[in-house]
């Protein structure tokens, strides 16, 4: 719900800091991998309820993985880049919730619960950027995949996982709140994902060939698709799958 503005407040600082690190040569593989071991870290102290290492931790995760897209963005940006990304994020979040489970007995029903609401929404959110994607649909913003927005973003998560740190005494009822707000962030995925899809095709733009070869024709070759990753500012081929 608020990523777009966070997004925007701290966008133009997050690019001038990642041009610097990629004229200095820092890669974006190099942060991702740093930002997943601060984020490992993170799951290990909560674990251990050591929650100021984990506070810290989670901040540097955070920040980190603020920095690989402008770096990425600076450079020679890949889809690995944008693939790792995405993984060592769901790796962290989820991460996290089990260590607080180990931590705090008294929460496990709701780390399970909220295990299980981010296994929903996480499943209609890749799916929907999947489908976008191959319909020629603009969704979400510029980042790797089509993110489409609901009541728990990044932004929440992010508070919300601070929260869990400075008030573990409270990790219960956190859990069950942010639970139900991931649930309705669920619903509104399915909702919108089933009102895009049934909607008609977007007509492919000029030039772009066909995505299907024409009955009667060779389905030896597939045809090449140029897509643009608005976030990688490149343009690639992919190879269309034949019937």
């Amino acid at each position: 719900m608020l990523d777009s503005r966070l997004r925007a407040m701290l966008g133009p600082a997050l690019d001038t800091a990642g041009r610097r690190l990629a004229a200095a040569g820092v890669s974006p593989a190099a942060l991702t991998a740093a930002g997943w071991a601060a984020g490992a870290g993170a799951c290990a102290a909560t674990a251990l309820r050591a929650w100021p290492a984990a506070l810290g931790l989670w901040l540097a995760n955070r920040l980190l993985d603020g920095l690989d897209g402008p770096v990425a963005r600076a450079g020679t940006p890949t889809d690995a880049g944008g693939f790792l990304d995405i993984v060592a994020d769901f790796s962290v979040y989820a991460g996290i919730i089990l260590g607080l489970a180990v931590a705090v007995p008294g929460a496990r029903l709701a780390c399970v619960a909220l295990l299980t609401a981010y296994y929903i929404s996480g499943t209609a959110f890749l799916a929907l950027s999947s489908l976008a994607e191959r319909r020629h649909q603009r969704l979400g913003d510029d980042r790797s995949l089509r993110f489409v927005g609901g009541l728990a973003e990044g932004t929440e998560t992010i508070a919300v996982y601070i929260l869990l740190f400075l008030l573990p005494q409270h990790a219960t009822v956190i859990v069950w709140a942010f639970t139900a707000a991931v649930a309705v962030t669920a619903v509104q995925r399915v909702h919108n994902g089933l009102r895009l899809l049934r909607a008609p095709c977007p007509a492919e733009p000029p030039g772009i060939p066909r995505r299907w070869p024409a009955t009667g024709a060779s389905t030896t070759a597939p045809l090449p698709l140029r897509m643009r990753n608005p976030r990688h500012n490149g343009t690639r081929e992919l190879p269309c799958p034949a019937r």
